[in-house]
């Protein structure tokens, strides 16, 4: 059993690499993309629907999961758990901005931002409609869908198809120059953690200590196992670079 005190000093590039991104008050935000830029051309004909929004709010999600690992790691109470939650979250942020980036031409890019402004919006409909509550001004989450899929016809992009993190990992993890079966088992493992499954723990944590109970079954005391975790911190860091390379090349005039 493994007795080891955490080291984690293979998280240090991806804390770097968020400490960049952050300023005296919040993160640095991705500025809006300039008029005459790429990005700005996609987003033309959505309307208040513009991919740019979705990535940027990505981004600051991703920035903001990672960072609550630097913290936590930081006041040294690093359980077996959360660091591959928080770093699950940011994977698949950082992946959803370079999904609705790369794809392979405008009208591609164009149908991923409806399409996940479509979800977006189905997940407010459900809401809404769990809480019984509707806006008092404005649109409900159902009218938005009906506008965005109005969007969609009218640019020749219909059917809209909810994404599924699984293919947009797929899809990003080549274009962050990754393997992607490699980062998809990193994130499965994350998820199983996310989720209170027990295989992860066999797979992806070390045994520290057997606690005997009166029943005669043992409760096993688990640690991270920094070798398993490793690999998830690096997709996370290169993600974030090539989300940042990438948008700064879209969104800058030409």
């Amino acid at each position: 059993m493994s007795t080891q005190a955490f080291q984690g000093a293979y998280l240090l590039p991806l804390f770097d690499a968020i400490e960049q991104a952050r300023g005296e008050h919040a993160y640095r935000q991705l500025p809006a993309p300039a008029p005459a830029s790429s990005l700005a051309t996609d987003d033309a004909p959505l309307g208040p629907y513009a991919g740019a929004h979705l990535i940027r709010s990505s981004y600051s999600a991703g920035l903001s999961h990672a960072d609550a690992l630097r913290r936590l790691t930081a006041a040294g109470e690093v359980d077996p758990t959360s660091p591959w939650t928080l770093l699950r979250g940011a994977l698949e942020n950082f992946a959803t901005g370079l999904w609705l980036l790369d794809g392979a031409g405008r009208s591609e890019r164009r149908r991923r931002a409806l399409s996940l402004w479509d979800e977006d919006m189905r997940n407010r409909q459900q809401h809404e409609t769990d809480t019984a509550h509707l806006p008092s001004g404005g649109m409900s989450g159902a009218q938005r869908r009906a506008e965005i899929r109005a969007i969609a016809d009218r640019l020749g992009l219909a059917p809209l198809t909810a994404p599924r993190t699984h293919q947009i990992l797929l899809t990003a993890a080549p274009a962050a120059g990754l393997t992607a079966v490699k980062v998809c088992a990193a994130w499965r493992a994350a998820s199983g953690f996310a989720h209170g499954r027990y295989w992860p723990n066999l797979r992806a944590s070390q045994p520290r200590a057997a606690i005997a109970g009166d029943d005669g079954v043992h409760t096993v005391a688990f640690v991270i196992d920094e070798d398993q975790h490793r690999p998830l911190t690096e997709y996370c860091r290169v993600m974030l670079l090539r989300l940042q390379e990438r948008y700064e090349v879209r969104a800058q005039a030409r």
